[in-house]
């Protein structure tokens, strides 16, 4: 009895080892990510007749973010300000500046400086 006990436990223990493949990524995960996507071109489309209804399609977009644990893509997270996290255009709410070695994006809503580096 002994002896069937530990060969069972070999078993077992080779079943388990098995490898895995690879896994897709879960549904709600790619789900987010088309919506966060979405939310951004929708952004971009209302920004100029409301820039509030502009914002609040950001604002969307990150919770769904933070609600499913996906990075929004860094060409988007450029486009919002951290401080007040309204949707940044260059030129109409937000000022663009090269500073030696970093682009510097300020927020003329609340003053808010971003720095990214450059070469």
């Amino acid at each position: 009895m002994y002896i069937f006990a530990i060969s069972l436990y070999d078993t077992t223990m080779a079943d388990r080892k098995k490898k895995k493949e690879p896994q897709r990524k879960p549904f709600n995960v790619d789900m987010a990510e088309e919506r966060i996507q979405r939310l951004f071109e929708l952004a971009e489309k209302a920004y100029l007749q409301k820039p509030d209804l502009a914002d609040r399609y950001v604002d969307i977009a990150r919770r769904i973010s933070m609600r499913h644990r996906v990075g929004i893509p860094g060409d988007l997270k450029k486009r919002v300000c951290k401080k007040c996290g309204s949707y940044l255009v260059p030129g109409e709410n937000c000022r663009v500046r090269l500073d030696g070695s970093r682009i510097l994006i300020t927020c003329l809503k609340c003053g808010a400086v971003k720095r990214y580096p450059y070469k």
